[in-house]
């Protein structure tokens, strides 16, 4: 492949582009974003230069769709007339579900490649791109098609995940779903009911002084912003709904019955997670 396209050269996307040179990608890299993005990513090298909807649709071999989740679903059904032969459409959005069942509806058989890097930061814009920021991380692959990933675009893709540093993992799109809901979406709610509980009892400043390292690290979620986060509550409800569910239902239960058994069910999974995930 000779022709990379960004379509939302952001925080995933710059950092995408990034990585790409940096593992040794030599072909042209362009963005479709805003011009001040846009001028952004051209400073800092991320891309060569800025391109329309229309042009990077044509002349790329991997589009990749970095935009928030709506946005990449409207994308997807307007690429179709515009994709050259051949071409492979991959996306960063955080659940896959529904942009999976839109690429079946609206591209050529094999012509996407879902995916979701298992990476991010609180910030967002090309000026936090990193391209060190998949290194070491988990990155999920939800192939549209049975053998999508045997095949010439699909082998390129896995390949450059493994050479940007990052560590593949194919998933189903409802598999991927409901494991984000619980690994990522869950999280992040949590934090921000935790933060939003202590800005309402913990008012006297003398108390708030108590914040300690543990508390930083359960809140740092809740500076995420909801624009961030719109998309996924709404394409992923049912999961995280679910998800909500179950965390009320452990709550509740610590509630009446606070013991050692659930602190030492708690901490040996914990030890065996991050084991594995290091591990992987």
């Amino acid at each position: 492949m000779q022709t990379v396209a960004i379509f939302g050269v952001g925080l995933i996307g710059g950092s995408f582009a990034l990585a790409l040179k940096k593992a040794g990608f030599t072909g042209e890299i362009l963005g479709v974003s805003s011009p001040r993005s846009i001028s952004q990513a051209v400073d800092r090298r991320a891309i060569d230069r800025g391109a329309t909807f229309e042009e990077a649709a044509a002349k790329a071999d991997l589009v990749y769709l970095a935009y928030p989740i709506e946005r990449i679903i409207e994308d997807i059904a307007r690429l179709k007339p515009l994709l050259k032969e051949g071409a492979l459409v991959t996306d960063a959005g955080s659940t896959k579900r529904l942009i999976v069942e839109a690429a079946l509806v609206h591209l050529p058989a094999g012509a996407f490649l879902g995916g979701h890097p298992m990476a991010g930061k609180e910030s967002r814009g090309v000026l936090e791109a990193d391209a060190n920021l998949f290194r070491g991380r988990t990155y999920v692959l939800t192939p549209a098609i049975a053998g999508q990933l045997n095949t010439a675009a699909g082998q390129w893709m896995l390949e450059w995940v493994r050479r940007i540093g990052a560590n593949p993992l194919v998933l189903p799109p409802e598999a991927h779903d409901h494991a984000v809901a619980l690994t990522s979406h869950l999280p992040q709610l949590a934090s921000t009911a935790l933060t939003l509980l202590l800005s309402r009892q913990l008012t006297d400043p003398d108390e708030q002084r108590t914040a300690g390292p543990g508390l930083q690290d359960m809140s740092r979620l809740a500076l995420s912003s909801f624009e961030m986060w719109k998309d996924i509550l709404v394409t992923n409800s049912a999961e995280i709904d679910a998800a909500l569910a179950a965390y009320i239902d452990v709550l509740t239960s610590l509630r009446s019955n606070l013991n050692s058994q659930a602190f030492a069910d708690a901490a040996e999974f914990r030890r065996k997670l991050y084991q594995t995930v290091v591990l992987k």
